[in-house]
């Protein structure tokens, strides 16, 4: 028997204002903007890059990031990244600011942090020792 498949989980975040959100994935993340809704006064979004998805939207609550909560959850998401190098070059080329800088972690990881339009911080990284696979291998 085939064992069924999970393509991705993706984290879904309550922003401010969706557009804004947006603009910041796209624009200085590189992500792809897949769906806005509805037309003409939109309050959901989807960005994706490669196998990351976020969703993102605007309701009555506030934004709530982990770190606000507890400082010891200092993570909304982690994106598994296999070389998080490449990437902070990319990011600090589009003018991205870091929260955390890359870097060995003391937990075992190499990556950055950077914060969001809203305040939720996502890593970038991967784990420091092979083998590294991800979820799906």
């Amino acid at each position: 028997m085939t064992r069924p498949t999970i393509r991705g989980i993706s984290p879904f975040f309550i922003v401010r204002d969706v557009r804004v959100s947006l603009s910041f994935y796209r624009d200085r993340l590189g992500f792809d903007i897949t769906f806005v809704g509805p037309e003409g006064d939109p309050f959901f979004g989807i960005v994706c890059r490669d196998g990351a998805m976020i969703m993102l939207k605007a309701v009555e609550a506030a934004p709530v990031p982990n770190p606000t909560r507890d400082p010891a959850a200092r993570w909304d998401a982690y994106l598994d990244v296999p070389d998080p190098d490449a990437l902070a070059a990319e990011y600090r080329s589009r003018g991205v600011q870091f929260s955390e800088a890359l870097k060995d972690t003391h937990d075992g990881l190499r990556g950055f942090e950077l914060k969001d339009a809203d305040g939720y911080v996502l890593f970038f990284g991967r784990p420091l020792q092979p083998p590294h696979l991800p979820c799906d291998q």
